[in-house]
């Protein structure tokens, strides 16, 4: 079973989703029931709607439970080094386009919560896979959808938090 890294912070969020989304189970109920009373459940359009709305609450919650345990929880304060792992501020040039682009490698379960300024993705995306180990000064190729990417790692950058509360 592969361990999914994941912030101080953004294992906090997960955790509050997890509550929130639970919290939500009475008032799926309810629905469910009063649309039970109104009677006919086979053209009962509120009946469909309450147990669709439960069935993906219960994924959800599912989902979260099943991912929590394998969930290895980092300080991304105490992160730092040459070589890119999860919690790397990675520069990047694209060598075909001359374009700098800029990452933030974080867990799958919290890019989500972060700020669309630190252009965070996954350490389990295509780019995060290929970056993994790699340090400034190496060339990469990236497996897009598009075709393949070549970037050069100008500078790897810790910066601690990736959520601010």
């Amino acid at each position: 079973m592969e361990s999914i890294p994941i912030s101080e912070q953004g294992f906090e969020r997960v955790r509050q989703e997890l509550e929130r989304l639970k919290s939500e189970r009475p008032g799926v109920i309810q629905a469910i029931k009063e649309a039970r009373e109104e009677g006919d459940l086979s053209e009962n359009a509120g009946y469909d709607a309450a147990r669709e709305r439960q069935g993906m609450l219960e994924a959800k919650i599912t989902y979260i439970e099943s991912r929590m345990p394998r969930f290895n929880v980092i300080d991304p304060a105490a992160l730092g080094g040459e070589k890119i792992i999860f919690g790397a501020s990675v520069k990047l040039a694209d060598l075909d386009t001359d374009q700098e682009r800029e990452y933030t490698l974080v867990g799958p379960d919290e890019t989500d919560f972060i700020p669309k300024e630190k252009n965070a993705i996954s350490v389990f995306s295509p780019v995060g896979r290929a970056l993994l180990g790699k340090e400034a000064g190496d060339e990469v190729t990236v497996d897009a959808p598009r075709g393949k990417i070549h970037y050069e790692v100008i500078q790897v950058v810790y910066k601690g938090a990736f959520i601010s509360d």
